[in-house]
């Protein structure tokens, strides 16, 4: 499934899904495919952190968890130093979400989103996007519940000049959710997700434009009717610039098969959703998802997922857009012959600049444990997918997922996730790609001395320059209540 919303209430709400097939586009997706490799032992001896700062815990969060069920979901930095993270935790009256400003390197304290508190009389709030378009002006965005817990409304919420304003519920939105968010620049943002209704799991993807500082009404995406979808969300938005940007979501089609779709803003103005190009070749087992979409700038994005192939195994895929035309969905190259035992995916694709982007997710091998990749396209050209640098070494008893990525510019990215140690114990890890060449993964400085309680990610990084990373994520406390945590610049 795209997407499933668990509420405390325990009901299960599937999100809407998306995509189609439509005639391939007269732009090649990607390039020349080799075979996957082994990541050759030498490139071990390029540093993997290098400024990485150390893991905290997000200041005053503590003091709000006390019901020990937080997290952070989502980083964003406009700059060096000056980057926001948002997340959940659980207080005695349940599930609620929660900002912090990091501000000329310093974290300030964790806050409930304000206004939050006061809507979600159900107990079942979250932040699941940040973005920043610069530094003090950032936008969130996410989901509550009504006092019944029956009815669930998306949300956004602004921060200006480094002071943060009251969530907004997205209008005319109801029993919805916003799971995406981007900031081109200060007061132009974008918001996707989805809305309908929650007993009947029938959802309709909807946006929402921050424009010179106002947000506009809930919009349906152009066209997506005329691809016969029953339910339907955005699940990753971006934006390079204002008025210009891209959504990628699910559907379900009347057969029952989830699909794909794609749709692009260019100068203000949205065109027809479409099918991403060949994937619905490549669907044959009837589920694809969008999990992630990047733009090195307008007209040049890139989109990340999965898709069933006709042996039921899962697949990832990437797809391009050049000079704002989409090419068509390929296999991210290299990644079936490492997919064994046919569960892979890709989480997160980030581009640095226009051709110039970098995928990271997962796959499931011979053994039977996941392991996480990485893999990059550099001048319009993909390259063979690779295990994540020393992640194998790290990962001794279990799975590995790269859950993020993010690109500052062409060869400079970074990657984050999880491994298992020895001890069955979940821990975060980050490696990084300096001048074209991934070092080894090494765990989050100061992240294992928090994680007492065996159980860490890193779940978002984002990189505002090359070298300047900040990550979020969760770890375990010696009272085994879950918390989360943010890096400390050096």
């Amino acid at each position: 499934m795209s997407k499933i919303m668990t509420w405390c209430t325990g009901l299960a709400v599937v999100g809407a899904l998306a995509g189609s097939g439509q005639p391939a586009a007269a732009v090649r997706a990607a390039g020349s495919w080799g075979r996957a490799i082994a990541v050759p032992a030498a490139r071990a001896a390029v540093p993997a952190a290098g400024t990485w700062g150390k893991a905290i815990a997000v200041p005053g969060l503590r003091a709000l968890n006390t019901r020990g069920a937080a997290e952070v979901s989502s980083v964003s930095c406009a700059s060096a130093g000056s980057c926001a993270a948002g997340g959940l935790y659980r207080d005695r009256h349940g599930q609620q979400g929660f900002v912090a400003v990091e501000r000329h390197g310093r974290w300030g304290r964790a806050t409930g989103v304000p206004g939050l508190a006061a809507l979600n009389q159900g107990g079942y709030a979250d932040v699941s996007a940040v973005s920043c378009g610069s530094a003090g002006s950032c936008a969130a965005g996410g989901s509550y519940a009504d006092a019944d817990s029956h009815d669930f409304y998306g949300f956004v919420a602004v921060e200006r000049d480094g002071v943060w304003g009251r969530a907004a519920t997205v209008p005319a939105g109801a029993d919805g959710y916003v799971d995406s968010i981007s900031c081109a620049s200060a007061g132009n943002c974008l918001a996707g997700g989805a809305d309908g209704a929650i007993y009947t799991a029938n959802f309709n993807a909807f946006f929402v434009e921050e424009r010179a500082g106002h947000w506009g009404h809930r919009r349906p995406v152009p066209g997506l009717r005329t691809l016969k979808h029953i339910d339907s969300e955005i699940s990753a938005v971006a934006c390079p610039s204002a008025g210009n940007c891209a959504a990628g979501g699910d559907y379900d089609d009347p057969s029952g098969n989830l699909q794909v779709f794609v749709a692009v803003e260019r100068n203000g103005t949205w065109g027809t959703a479409a099918g991403v190009p060949g994937l619905a070749a490549l669907n044959m087992g009837g589920e694809a998802e969008v999990n992630s979409v990047s733009c090195g700038s307008a007209g040049d994005c890139a989109a990340g997922g999965h898709y069933t192939d006709r042996s039921g195994h899962r697949q990832g895929f990437v797809a391009v857009e050049r000079d704002g035309v989409w090419g068509a969905a390929t296999g991210v190259p290299g990644l079936g012959a490492l997919n064994k035992r046919g569960n892979a995916d890709v989480n997160s694709v980030s581009c640095g600049s226009a051709g110039n982007c970098a995928a990271g997710g997962y796959y499931k091998d011979g053994g039977g444990r996941y392991q996480g990749f990485v893999a990059v396209e550099r001048n319009g050209r993909w390259g063979t997918v690779i295990r994540v640098p020393g992640l194998a070494a790290l990962n001794k008893r279990g799975d590995a997922k790269v859950n993020s990525v993010s690109c500052a510019s062409a060869g400079s990215c970074a990657a984050g996730g999880y491994y298992t140690d020895r001890s069955r114990h979940r821990q975060g890890f980050v490696a990084v790609e300096r001048n074209g060449r991934w070092g080894t993964a090494t765990g989050v400085p100061g992240l294992a001395a928090l994680n007492a309680g065996r159980s860490a990610e890193v779940g978002s990084l984002s990189c505002p320059s090359p070298g300047r990373c900040a990550a979020g994520g969760s770890f375990r406390g010696r009272s085994g209540r879950r918390q989360g945590f943010v890096t400390q610049p050096r």
